[in-house]
């Protein structure tokens, strides 16, 4: 619970990176989400990142909207700044803050339901605009703070925990940050530490929007008979047993396939989720051959996981906008209003 304090002793044998900070400088509180939960392997990945980039944390902004993603950034960089914003609205209040302090690091946490329902029209805009953040989104496909209703990542044809069958066809946020330019596009899988570390890692030394699509799949709402991300089967635990006010408490599952290798994790209805790594000679320079990629293996049912695309070359919004080299929040009342004088000269270079 996070009104539990972590202890302030730091165990003597833990190594110290590059500016001095040990891994557990870069935590925050104690975790209130479900046991088995994949949002909490994605915070363990994020301080990992973190750790061995010898970011400072004071020199990060975590930002997040409503969901259980959205409330992840507790659980790290406890000593970073942070604000929580409204459902789906993120986007923007990180786009302002980072246009005021271009000196920190942007990370946006966000959710299936934050980013590709209330707030599709705010992930779209991020994206094709170049703001230079990182952007992880935690996919589960479901609502897990309301109890279990469809995401709209949600796949065709799965069910929920209450038996109701999902008509409608699922959004691709992988396929629409290709198309919208994003120029840092990955997906993981938050059992998958071993890939999902060196993606944040890029994401963080990149200049432009990068964004990653997490799949970590929901252990209490989306882990029945008929869902297509569920947990039970896999592990072995299905039980058809009811849960009234009570979370059984899980295992995550873990996996690490290898280059181009398929990770199938079957479900109780029959079906399968299928997440295929890229082969090591994938181009992620190529813009078009990825979304081509991902298309071509939807159709084939299998989700690709890797680092899809990248624009070595790509310039953020501040260049696009040619912004001062001065953090905004820094200039004077001078810098911000030269007089009169100034004013007239670029008026008249507009006539």
């Amino acid at each position: 619970m996070t009104y539990l304090a972590k202890p302030r002793l730091h165990h003597p044998s833990l190594a110290p990176n590059k500016v001095g900070y040990t891994r557990r400088d870069y935590e925050g509180k104690i975790s209130t989400l479900c046991a088995g939960c994949g949002h909490d392997s994605i915070s363990a990945a994020i301080i990992q990142a973190c750790w061995e980039l010898d970011v400072e944390p004071h020199r990060v902004a975590k930002l997040s909207g409503i969901g259980c993603s959205s409330k992840t950034p507790d659980y790290f960089l406890g000593a970073s700044h942070g604000f929580n914003t409204v459902h789906g609205r993120m986007p923007s209040v990180l786009t302002g803050a980072q246009l005021a302090n271009r000196e920190l690091l942007y990370l946006g946490v966000s959710g299936d339901g934050d980013s590709a329902s209330i707030g599709l029209g705010q992930f779209a805009h991020a994206m094709r605009r170049g703001v230079n953040m990182v952007y992880i989104v935690e996919n589960n496909g479901v609502y897990g703070l309301t109890k279990g209703q469809f995401s709209a990542t949600a796949d065709q044809g799965s069910k929920s925990k209450k038996g109701a069958v999902n008509h409608d066809s699922p959004i691709d946020l992988v396929g629409l940050a290709l198309q919208l330019g994003a120029s840092y596009v990955a997906r993981g899988f938050s059992g998958d530490k071993a890939q999902l570390v060196p993606l944040i890692r890029g994401a963080i030394g990149h200049r432009g929007a990068a964004f990653i699509d997490v799949v970590s799949p929901c252990v209490a709402f989306n882990n029945h008979a008929g869902s297509t991300k569920s947990y039970d089967y896999v592990r072995g635990h299905n039980e058809a047993v009811n849960r009234i006010d009570f979370i059984r408490l899980a295992d995550e599952i873990q996996a690490e396939p290898g280059p181009g290798e398929l990770l199938t994790l079957p479900q109780a209805d029959g079906s399968v989720l299928r997440l295929r790594k890229l082969r090591d000679d994938h181009d992620p320079g190529d813009r078009a051959a990825a979304l081509q990629h991902v298309v071509a293996q939807q159709a084939r049912g299998e989700l690709l996981t890797g680092l899809l695309y990248v624009d070595r070359e790509a310039e953020d919004l501040h260049a696009m906008l040619q912004t001062s080299q001065t953090p905004l929040n820094r200039l004077d009342a001078l810098d911000l209003c030269p007089g009169a004088k100034a004013l007239d000269r670029i008026n008249a270079g507009l006539r």
